[in-house]
């Protein structure tokens, strides 16, 4: 079962790609978190994406798509992926139906999330990270005991650059201009489901759920 969870910054498809990655055994393969991942180790790949990211900007193609395609060919992802940020526009999105082809695989189904842009921009600049122990908060739908102050080992919390909301204005920017010709992409495929996400997560994964469920029987019916 290979997958993508495609959508704006902030509107729930990491949370759900983690979520239905556990209950089908595939990967979550999220895009932001190996690029966080390379820039936190001052990788060749990470500095040169760091600047972009702080920015709210798109990181460059040559940079992500190798990254991404060495890990779905990777053994982890055996089994299946739910790609997660990426692909971000129509030149990535291409590179991996050629990556997939030259492994013999095919994308099965494209999720894109859509929700209002007040409340993506609610959700993004609530989030705060402790600068100790790493842990996650949200202002609002996890906020810790005290203030600003991390639950687990007491240290003070940070919101990253790429929330601020001045930032998240950017990022919306440049999803509308950059990412969203990718629906009229899939959906010529016949591979793309529209998932509304103002409401509640666990409607929202069950919705998911039965949409992998029915494909899942189709298939098995077919052969």
């Amino acid at each position: 079962m290979r997958l993508i969870f495609h959508g704006p910054p902030g509107v729930g498809k990491g949370t759900q790609a983690e979520r239905i990655s556990i209950v089908k055994k595939i990967s979550h393969v999220s895009s932001g978190d190996l690029l966080r991942a390379a820039v936190d180790a001052k990788t060749e790949i990470g500095l040169k994406a760091r600047e972009y990211i702080e920015s709210g900007l798109l990181v460059p193609d040559e940079l992500i798509v190798n990254i991404v395609s060495d890990t779905i060919n990777s053994a982890e992802c055996e089994k299946g992926f739910i790609l997660d940020g990426f692909p971000r526009n129509l030149s990535q999105a291409k590179v991996l139906d050629d990556a997939l082809e030259n492994s013999g695989k095919i994308l099965d189904r494209v999720f894109s999330f859509t929700a209002a842009e007040e409340v993506i921009i609610m959700r993004i600049s609530g989030r705060r990270m402790c600068k100790g122990c790493g842990a996650h908060y949200h202002q609002v739908y996890s906020p810790t005991l005290k203030k600003n102050i991390c639950d687990k080992c007491g240290s003070d919390l940070v919101q990253r650059k790429d929330d601020y909301p001045e930032t998240i204005k950017v990022r919306l920017k440049v999803y509308r201009e950059q990412t969203e010709e990718l629906i009229d992409y899939y959906n010529q495929k016949n591979i793309l489901v529209e998932v509304n996400c103002n409401g509640n997560k666990a409607d929202i994964q069950q919705s998911i759920l039965a949409e992998l469920n029915s494909m899942l029987k189709r298939k098995s019916d077919a052969e």
